[in-house]
């Protein structure tokens, strides 16, 4: 489970009069690179669940390997960078970093192949993308200002991932491991639509073919996806049906 949601990076005071069409662009653009990164996971994830070979490269008989363990904390590290380096990383750095990040993932993401059935994780992509789409839309649309929402969810957010450590750590409590992950649905359920708001406001102040443009756009996609993942991830351990 990973988030990014740097109030820094991408959180800008005011609001332009009449730029819709500037907000419409910057998303199209952040969901183009969103989609981008999905594909690679997707199709990264898929070859890998498909090939043996590939697969023993991260986990054997006797348990996961070095490379193994690498794939599944690298992508963190990832996020942190983009994070953290987002004033000085240029553009087409981040957009590597990105792409880079958005394969770990796919990688990393293979092993949901070994442990489910491929029909429900179709099915639960596919109400994922519904769920998605439709607090994507709501965000878009709606007059009433989220920002008191989303630092909630933020709060909520950071207390899930405390949760979960302590009780994967300490506790590993199977009904703890179910209330959070029907929290965690809730709560990337309700950021996207807070996201998507807060990146429509973004939109409509950013110089699109600037430097700063470019790199939010990728920092847009990034949260985009990491909402998109996440609520996957929570739904498929309801929807799921195990091998």
């Amino acid at each position: 489970m990973f988030s990014n949601h740097n109030q820094n990076s991408l959180n800008y005071p005011g609001h332009t009069i009449d730029t819709l069409a500037l907000s419409k662009t910057f998303l199209s653009n952040v969901f183009a690179w969103m989609f981008l990164g999905m594909l690679a996971t997707a199709g990264t994830a898929w070859i890998f669940a498909d090939n043996a070979s590939l697969m023993a490269l991260l986990v054997t008989d006797t348990g996961m390997t070095a490379l193994g363990w690498i794939v599944i904390f690298a992508p963190f590290a990832f996020v942190l960078l983009l994070g953290f380096g987002y004033q000085k990383l240029s553009s087409a750095t981040m957009v590597i970093i990105f792409v880079a990040y958005a394969v770990l993932m796919g990688m990393s993401l293979s092993f949901i192949f070994l442990m489910y059935e491929l029909g429900s994780i179709a099915t639960t992509f596919a109400i994922t993308a519904g769920m998605f789409g439709g607090m994507a839309l709501l965000g878009y649309t709606t007059r009433t200002d989220l920002t008191k929402f989303g630092s909630i969810l933020i709060m909520a957010l950071i207390g899930i991932i405390i949760a979960t450590v302590v009780n994967m750590l300490i506790l590993r409590s199977s009904m703890m491991d179910y209330v959070i992950s029907l929290l965690g649905v809730l709560i990337f359920t309700g950021l996207t639509a807070y996201d998507v708001q807060k990146l429509k406001r973004i939109g409509s102040q950013v110089e699109q073919a600037s430097e700063d443009g470019r790199k939010l756009t990728i920092m847009g996609a990034l949260t985009l996806y990491l909402d998109f993942i996440n609520l996957f991830l929570f739904l498929l351990r309801f929807l799921g049906n195990r091998k």
